[in-house]
């Protein structure tokens, strides 16, 4: 168990909170060290006094000058305006918003030490809404921090709570040394080669040195050190958290590989070599690569906790069957877990086509569960999977639901991991509690044996870049499906800006007219007074009226969107994979798990708008079959008349590559990585200081020294963990 850290609170008795108490609940700052750890966004310079005469336009500084006048005027709209004297020049302040106990405060004749922006101009020097109180007083000795707050939480009273919390944290032992001090990466040390001159030992930055030297940082350290982080101090914070993160998903790797799984083996002649004995085609050497590690994970009694990525249309999914099929060929039950119903359902058509057949003369079957089902069909299902008779179960959250008892659960697959929280992915893997093995087959059943957990496969079609995988998915064995089978044609991209909307209905109109068919996904269903965008309703009508002109040959245009009821859902969507529909308008709900080979044209209207991420997963259902596929990026530059920097970054890299793992890394370049982790930032994000991409380094200086710290100093390891982490370190279990 990690050593018990001190915790004092921020508010012990019983009285109701304040607002600013709630403010700092909100934030997450209830232990002392929680408020330690609160660092500064930024810094204000109030060390020192400047002369007006010696300031520049745009310098923010603190003067100290007498008030000469002060009115409030009404050109071109209400403000005060109040003009002050340092004995070197004179300044105008101007306030649009201001209180009478202000207007008090600034009365002529009072001296103040103010603090602002100067702007130049005509009239003279003028400052916006400066910070002012009576001058006088001694000068601070170090920056004054400026941290991230909310609502109804002031700078003045969040400053008094993190210095309270870092020296009552401080007086409780809170920054103890755990790091042995001749394991320090070189970035956090005092001298260039880490040693010291006269000693020739390691000096380098203590944890709670660099956390007061970080609150309140002395003027003449260089500012430009302190907001790019590369400061020795913010090396160790930053050293600190990645080391916190390695040994937590060691510490959950380690636990995990005490537990038990069925031990499951390939028969000669069994379900898995059936199955590939009726697969309609040949496996990539990718797949027959990661279906080999995947087999022998499940031979081992240890539970498989494995990450399976591959770029769209890799596919996944014949992997996850003969997965399976080794699963089921022992007797034992799989699941298969999907976020959407309609991913769920492509899943589940594909695998009763290859799998049924074979389940079929066993008297097993392929078992379908959604909430959406009538209460006759969900109850006829969950007697199927309680009786072990559905050898495979597929659906959604339904699957996790209570009232569904698994016989023999050995095998649980869950496909686009990073939809489904912590919680529903622990609720999966609980189903095999109390599960009975069929013949003892790799199954301890003595009273003394551990608890059975099942293997845990996850897919995901996002790559994840290689920091990301050293990082955050650390506890996991990565398989990557890097080679896509033959027949996908290229997909050319291109970018066209809203005003030739004409232009490109021409475009579907001709390809129609070739027997292909068309994607048009909208960004909103419904209108938003804050974002005016063209909603699928209005674009379904405006593509159906202009693609049926009179006298023409009837085209039918469907609309599909999340609020649709899942029976038209599914009336639409089987009308186009049919080929009786022809466009087939819809929001992102077709983002993943539709598969229609004859669809030829994505157009996805204001592109702008998607993440990286999910503009790559749309791109991927067309691009299926043997005819040339493009994906169209549609998008409109607003007011401004020009794209914002993200966006534009965005697009440029859809249009350079259709390389989903190149994809990746520009997302985590434009983004950071909390698009990637989904779940995985449950409760708390790990990291809040490290940059993954620059911080490579600590990264792998981390990962090499965690498992040193395990076995050479355990105790230091778990109060590490459970400083930077406290008990939020559980949802690495899932």
């Amino acid at each position: 168990m990690p050593a018990a850290q001190p915790t004092v609170t921020v508010k012990t008795d019983n009285k109701p909170l304040s607002a600013p108490q709630k403010a700092l609940r909100k934030l997450g700052l209830d232990r002392d060290i929680d408020l330690a750890l609160h660092l500064p966004l930024r810094y204000e310079d109030e060390t020192r006094i400047v002369r007006l005469t010696d300031t520049r336009e745009g310098d923010t500084v603190q003067i100290e000058a007498t008030v000469v006048s002060c009115e409030i005027t009404y050109k071109p709209r209400r403000q005060l305006l109040v003009e002050v004297d340092d004995g070197s020049d004179t300044c105008t302040l101007r306030f649009f918003s201001f209180y009478p106990s202000q207007q008090k405060a600034l009365a002529v004749g009072n001296r103040l030490r103010l603090r602002g922006e100067v702007k130049g101009g005509f009239m003279g020097r003028t400052m916006m809404h400066p910070s002012f109180h009576v001058a006088g007083g001694e000068l601070p000795q170090a920056l004054t921090p400026v941290y991230p707050t909310s609502a109804g939480l002031p700078q003045v009273y969040l400053r008094k709570a993190v210095h309270g919390g870092l020296v009552h944290a401080a007086r409780h032992g809170a920054f103890t040394e755990t790091i042995p001090q001749e394991s320090m990466p070189p970035s956090t040390l005092r001298y260039g080669k880490g040693r010291d001159a006269n000693s020739g030992s390691v000096d380098a930055w203590g944890l709670a040195q660099s956390l007061h030297f970080l609150h309140h940082p002395t003027p003449d350290v260089s500012l430009a050190q302190l907001e790019d982080r590369t400061h020795p101090a913010w090396q160790r914070l930053k050293a600190e958290e990645l080391l916190a993160q390695q040994l937590s998903q060691l510490q959950s790797k380690r636990a995990r590989d005490l537990l038990r799984a069925p031990a499951l083996t390939l028969r000669p002649g069994g379900l898995h070599e059936q199955l590939l004995g009726v697969l309609p085609f040949a496996l990539t050497g990718a797949q027959r690569r990661v279906g080999e590690e995947l087999a022998q994970d499940l031979m081992r009694q240890v539970p498989m906790h494995r990450l399976l990525q591959g770029d769209v249309g890799s596919g996944k999914t014949v992997v996850a069957a003969l997965a399976a099929a080794v699963a089921m060929d022992g007797g034992w039950q799989c699941a298969l877990m999907a976020p959407t119903e309609i991913l769920a359902e492509q899943h589940f058509r594909k695998l009763i086509g290859w799998l049924e057949p074979l389940l079929t003369p066993l008297g097993k079957r392929v078992a379908w569960l959604t909430g959406s089902q009538k209460k006759k069909e969900r109850t006829e299902m969950l007697g199927f999977i309680a009786s072990g008779e559905a050898a495979l179960v597929v659906g959604t959250h339904a699957v996790i639901q209570e009232q569904v008892k698994f016989k023999n659960l050995a095998l649980a697959i869950i496909d686009e991991q990073h939809r489904f929280g912590v919680a529903q992915r622990l609720a999966l893997r609980e189903k095999m509690k109390s599960t009975e093995a069929p013949d003892a087959n790799g199954f301890d059943a003595s009273a003394s044996a551990p608890q059975q957990e099942p293997h845990m496969l996850m897919m995901s079609a996002t790559p994840i870049p290689r920091t990301l995988a050293m990082s955050y998915y650390a506890d996991l064995d990565v398989s990557t499906l890097d080679e896509l089978p033959p027949g996908r044609t290229p997909i050319v991209t291109r970018l066209v800006s809203e005003s030739r909307r004409d232009e490109l209905i021409e475009r579907i109109r001709h390809q129609i007219d070739q027997g292909r068919q068309v994607y048009w996904v909208c960004p909103l269903i419904e209108e938003s007074e804050a974002i005016d965008l063209t909603n699928a309703t209005e674009t379904h009508a405006l593509l159906t009226e202009a693609l049926n002109p009179p006298g023409s040959a009837p085209v039918l245009v469907g609309l599909l969107h999340s609020r649709m009821p899942t029976g038209d859902k599914k009336a639409e969507m089987a009308k186009f994979e049919s080929g009786q529909m022809a466009v087939l308008v819809s929001t992102t709900v077709i983002e993943v798990g539709v598969d229609v080979p004859n669809a030829s044209l994505m157009v996805i209207e204001h592109a702008e708008r998607f993440g990286l991420s999910q503009l790559h997963q749309l791109r991927g259902r067309v691009g299926r079959g043997a005819a040339a596929s493009a994906c169209v990026l549609m998008y409109a530059t607003g007011d401004s008349g020009r794209l914002s920097e993200t966006a534009r970054e965005r697009l440029k890299a859809m249009v350079e590559t259709t390389d989903g793992f190149e994809i990746a890394r520009r997302d985590l370049e434009i983004r950071g990585p909390g698009e990637f982790l989904g779940a995985r930032q449950s409760g708390a994000a790990l990291l809040r200081f490290a940059d993954l991409a620059e911080d490579v380094e600590l990264l792998e200086w981390a990962r090499e020294l965690a498992p040193t710290m395990l076995d050479q100093y355990p105790r230091q390891a778990d109060q590490h963990v459970a400083r930077w982490l406290g008990g939020k370190s559980d949802f690495l279990k899932a």
